[in-house]
């Protein structure tokens, strides 16, 4: 009987003192059976909350003082042309709409991965140059099968060539394709000024992974939070990256490494303040092909914090041989068949 009541005491004890350090913002951790007393999870679940902490072991938690409000995603969609600059082939050799049609399988997957999403609010809006009718109907029942809505954009082409230079940096002609390429870019940074928060700009041909978007919306918010400042993110570990020797930064994100770079491609997630303060450089792109093509956003780089996970959230399927191509110790077979909609 005695032990009973001991017993009743230490429980009763033992809620107080949880409550307490809860208010105090202490979290408690058995370390015998690894699970956060406080929180009554264990210590490999989902422990940060959107929009309010990131929390890691042991390493502790950061209170968000830059929570995401909105997401947009806006993907650039072109089936039609299979390659825009190269001639060789892309990887398992597909009509270029399995590339786009997964694409855009893989962000919606992503987004219904992670119940927190749901706290912000999701946008998606496609920007469509020239797809034929059937591919928008492919496109259209994917978002249709996940119940999610949509903006189709169908791009006109003659409202952006005049302002576009007939030669490149190069001094060369620019292609029909690169002109397309570059009033699709031009037209989703005007629709960018239109959105809340964050914009992620999206190329149809990345497959991402499950945890992809959750991953950079907890990283986003983490960051921010620890620099006070907006920042830009690359999901992909692009091959180029490790032929050269720059000086870098680590830093801890959610569940990944991620690291400073110099350098990226057009998909990238960054907020409308970023883009707004450097609305010119961003513009330039669509005004005259340089070289590289994304020379400006390599400019804002030099002023701002620009990152990229370790290892890849997202696969850029061009040909295998590309260095923009193919990222390093990921199973890329895994990541298209399971986006196989």
């Amino acid at each position: 009987m005695k032990n009973i009541e001991n017993s009743k005491k230490n429980s009763f004890l033992k809620r107080i003192f949880i409550k307490l350090s809860r208010k105090l913002g202490f979290e408690i951790i058995d370390q015998n059976t690894f699970k956060i007393v406080t929180l009554d999870k264990k210590i490999n679940d989902e422990i940060s909350t959107i929009g309010k902490n990131s929390i890691n072991l042991p390493l502790g938690k950061i209170d968000i003082t830059r929570p995401v409000k909105a997401l947009d995603i806006i993907i650039r969609t072109c089936a039609s042309v299979n390659m825009l600059t190269q001639n060789k082939k892309r990887l398992f050799d597909k009509e270029k709409i399995e590339y786009t049609s997964r694409t855009i399988y893989s962000l919606l997957n992503s987004v219904k991965n992670n119940s927190q999403l749901n706290e912000i609010k999701i946008n998606f809006k496609v920007i469509d140059h020239n797809s034929s009718k059937q591919n928008l109907e492919k496109i259209n029942s994917i978002f249709k099968s996940f119940g999610t809505n949509y903006d189709l954009i169908n791009l006109d082409i003659s409202n952006f060539e005049n302002e576009i230079e007939n030669l490149n940096e190069r001094g060369e002609k620019v292609s029909f394709n690169q002109i397309s390429n570059m009033a699709n870019i031009n037209k989703s940074l005007l629709e960018a000024k239109k959105c809340e928060d964050l914009i992620y700009f999206v190329e149809d041909d990345y497959l991402h992974q499950k945890h992809a978007i959750s991953e950079m919306i907890f990283t986003y918010e983490r960051l921010a939070s620890q620099i006070n400042k907006d920042l830009i993110l690359c999901p992909t570990d692009y091959p180029y990256l490790y032929a050269k020797a720059d000086v870098t930064q680590n830093f801890l994100g959610h569940n990944y490494h991620w690291r400073k770079v110099n350098e990226t491609l057009c998909t990238f997630l960054t907020s409308k303040n970023i883009i707004e303060k450097y609305w010119d450089q961003y513009i330039s792109m669509c005004k005259k092909e340089h070289a590289p093509f994304e020379k400006p956003l390599h400019r804002i780089y030099e002023k701002e914090l620009c990152i990229s996970p370790i290892p890849s959230l997202a696969i850029h399927f061009t040909n295998i041989n590309s260095i923009f191509g193919l990222s390093p110790n990921v199973d890329w077979e895994k990541i298209w068949e399971e986006n196989n909609q």
